[in-house]
């Protein structure tokens, strides 16, 4: 493993110190990575005039992957926007993939190997809006179309094939939304078909937070709209250890941008008790993806060894500083 090119957005609150330590990791891997920083989220808009400049966007462009920390997104300043989702939807990174699984720590539940696949363009995150009546009624467009649901549901057939799963679970609310999420279940049942060694079955959304509490281990690949796993995903992760291990991968057919769940804990910035892990894992994510598995199965052991050991930052029971749960995956790296 040398030469990989790899972008860092730091970003806002914690993320440029979550990056931090994963770079630090990285760079334990394998000295001859090479990484180029850019400015993303509210710091870039206060300093460039813009939460997702153009030169960021150059640089994710040309190099082989991506990895994001977090930002802040306030809500009332006009002309601001989201960066991540903007990001997505410029590069046309249409799939979020989410693992969910089972960690050696008493706050995860056992039996859990689940990955969330979830449409990254469209649905409600359009940002198709406007008010109406005087400032009395506002509505926003929930747009699905054949196109990102017929390649989402695609990638998650892929991906439940190459990963030795034989279920995918096709969550919507096509009893209510007989037309949008109507379209995307009849997607899904044509798709379905292509695919005989891999069982479908369909669950309404509201039935799917339930299962996912009562049965997690039930599930395999999950695959969804974007409103629908956004929130899927993150109530997942609270049954493995929570947002704190909780890691994406953003995927285009041209780049990748790779990132944990989490937000940018604004409260949490320099204290240095956030945790590194789920960025360390999507780090993981990562390295799979520019073709480094044995690297990425390394690293991946290292993380959850750290947290058999309880050398754990304090959201997962432990007392270490972020610098000092990074120290130890480091260490475990080398033995």
């Amino acid at each position: 493993m040398s030469g990989h090119r790899i972008c860092l957005l730091p970003g806002d609150g914690i993320g440029p110190e979550v990056i931090g330590q994963a770079q630090r990791v990285l760079r334990a891997l394998d000295p001859g990575l090479t990484f180029e920083t850019a400015e993303i989220g509210y710091g870039a808009y206060q300093k460039l005039g813009s939460p997702l400049p153009q030169a960021t966007l150059d640089c994710i462009q040309s190099a082989e992957a991506t990895l994001f920390g977090a930002v802040t997104t306030p809500p009332d300043i006009p002309g601001y926007f989201s960066p991540i989702i903007r990001l997505r939807q410029s590069v046309d990174l249409y799939a979020n993939i989410r693992p969910c699984r089972s960690l050696p720590h008493p706050g995860s539940r056992p039996g859990i190997n689940l990955v969330v696949v979830r449409e990254n363009t469209e649905d409600l995150y359009s940002g198709v809006e406007r008010v109406e009546d005087d400032g009395n009624r506002a509505v926003s467009e929930m747009i699905i179309t054949r196109k990102a649901s017929e390649r989402i549901i695609r990638r998650a057939f892929e991906l439940a094939k190459s990963s030795g799963f034989n279920k995918v679970t096709v969550v919507h609310k096509a009893n209510v939304l007989r037309q949008t999420c109507g379209l995307f279940r009849r997607v899904a049942l044509e798709v379905a078909p292509q695919y005989p060694d891999i069982k479908m079955e369909e669950m309404l959304v509201d039935t799917c937070a339930m299962e996912l509490v009562r049965d997690p281990a039930q599930f395999q690949v999950i695959v969804t709209t974007n409103l629908f796993g956004d929130i899927l995903s993150d109530e997942a992760s609270m049954l493995v250890g929570g947002l704190g291990v909780a890691y994406s991968g953003n995927i285009g057919a041209k780049t990748a941008v790779f990132e944990p769940v989490h937000g940018s804990a604004p409260k949490l910035a320099g204290t240095h008790k956030a945790n590194p892990a789920a960025t360390i894992l999507s780090a993981c994510l990562m390295l799979e993806y520019l073709g480094e598995p044995e690297a990425a199965e390394r690293l991946r052991a290292a993380v959850i060894e750290s947290i058999r050991l309880g050398k754990v930052t304090e959201d997962l029971g432990g007392s270490l500083t972020t610098e000092e749960a990074t120290d130890s995956i480091i260490e475990l790296i080398g033995n």
